[in-house]
């Protein structure tokens, strides 16, 4: 934590946070003033918002900011058949997980394997998500690896 640059802390927020405010916003826009109206925003979330793991402050806060977003989009969104919610993501093989099959710090301290899942259980998440009707929405899926250690992380 001590270490953090603030320029570091920035880049994440601007990523993680301002990105998605202003994607939302353009969507939210789009969808208001189409014809018809509506439509269904899908936010990519982190189940970091719920388990941190060792030296991630700025995206663990970042993380759990998106909830309160996707919440906001759906209250805002009512009035204008807009629907919003949020996947929550644990361990999908990509390359950004690739680091996990050669282990990565945990709360104790300790370096681990940790197991990863079909990206496609995601792809078909989202496309569950979206194939709803306006008038159903999935305010939050969690789609992870069944052994992954975010149950009983710590």
């Amino acid at each position: 934590m001590d270490e953090l640059t603030f320029e570091q802390w920035k880049a994440v927020v601007d990523i993680n946070l301002t990105a998605v405010f202003l994607c939302t916003q353009q969507a939210f826009r789009l969808m208001k003033s189409q014809s018809p109206r509506g439509g269904r925003i899908i936010n990519n979330g982190s189940i970091s918002a719920y388990a941190p793991r060792p030296f991630s402050a700025p995206y663990t806060a970042t993380s759990t900011r998106s909830p309160g977003l996707t919440k906001s989009t759906s209250l805002d969104g009512r009035a204008h058949d807009i629907a919003c919610g949020q996947i929550d993501i644990g361990n999908a093989a990509s390359d950004m997980t690739q680091r996990m099959t050669s282990g990565v710090p945990q709360a104790d301290g300790s370096m681990k394997v940790e197991p990863r899942m079909d990206l496609k259980h995601v792809a078909n998440a989202v496309v569950h998500m979206a194939s709803l009707p306006l008038e159903a929405n999935i305010q939050f899926m969690t789609v992870m690896a069944t052994k992954m250690p975010f149950v009983g992380r710590g």
